[in-house]
């Protein structure tokens, strides 16, 4: 499970964004972070004012902060923490859709008249659970009753005239309430136990912390892909990784077991080539007490 610090500190930058932080300057780089990473942690911390607020960038820091200076963190490493975290963190939803086609608009000054428009397709759910949970709920029940919470709709995203980038302000305002969303719920407890899988392995088995640092990359997106990045990732580590730090599996190259259990990975919602390559793996590895 994720470390109870990193779930504090999640909560306290939840209320931190309740009672308002834009008069607060922006976060200050670690102390021991290497100077040659100082531009790319700069620009996500932008990113993550921009995406949301202060304070959510200030829990970037805070998180990041636990592996500047670690024992086996080298630069690559830290480096690719910090950006993989970053997009995670930036996840993509309807709010974050709607903030970028904004900024076809600010870029320019004024109407996007040339931007072409962008239709994204949605499950009802999906765009509920963006919603503050005490909103969702009740929406979401409804929405069982008749069927239809896995219905999907399109969504067009347009910067060509007032009335769509008055929507798109509309949407893009939304972002005061992702917080209390579902989907945010999940995302913070995904990264929280993405940060505690790289911190064992560090402690456990320090040659596959890279391994575990890109299964990040398994998660993209929205919708049916990002669905299934998730059921794949867990699927690893929950088979592979987990087992392996508790001492249940013996996994001597931890980092080739993932890599070869990523080879097995498609767009199966059933996982039946993935979970058949996870049990053949397990199989060859004898079972060990604890170590």
């Amino acid at each position: 499970m994720p470390d109870d610090d990193g779930l504090l500190a999640s909560l306290r930058y939840l209320f931190a964004d309740i009672i308002g932080d834009e008069d607060e300057g922006p976060p200050v780089l670690p102390d021991a972070c290497p100077d040659h990473l100082g531009p790319a942690v700069t620009k996500a911390i932008d990113l993550l004012i921009a995406y949301q607020s202060t304070s959510y960038a200030q829990l970037y820091i805070d998180r990041l902060k636990r592996f500047v200076g670690r024992r086996g963190v080298d630069d690559a490493l830290l480096a690719e923490i910090a950006r993989l975290m970053a997009e995670r963190m930036a996840y993509e939803d309807a709010i974050r859709i709607a903030q970028l086609k904004l900024g076809e608009v600010n870029a320019v000054g004024g109407l996007a008249a040339r931007s072409a428009d962008d239709v994204k397709k949605f499950r009802l759910d999906e765009l509920i659970d963006a919603l503050p949970a005490v909103v969702a709920d009740p929406v979401l029940a409804v929405l069982d009753q008749f069927g239809w919470r896995h219905r999907r709709v399109s969504i067009r995203f347009s910067a060509n005239n007032r009335f769509s980038v008055r929507r798109l302000r509309i949407e893009a305002g939304l972002k005061r309430w992702r917080l209390f969303s579902g989907r945010y719920a999940r995302e913070r407890v995904w990264v929280e136990r993405w940060l505690h899988m790289i911190d064992r392995s560090l402690t456990k088995q320090p040659s596959a912390a890279p391994a575990v640092v890109q299964t990040a990359t398994m998660i993209q997106g929205y919708g049916d892909p990002y669905r299934q990045g998730i059921a794949d990732w867990h699927v690893i580590i929950d088979g592979l990784v987990k087992p392996t730090f508790d001492g249940v599996l013996v996994l001597p190259d931890l980092a080739g077991a993932i890599a070869e259990a990523r080879t097995a990975i498609m767009p199966d919602p059933r996982q039946a080539a993935l979970k058949r390559k996870t049990a053949e793996i397990r199989a060859r590895a004898p079972a060990g007490g604890s170590h």
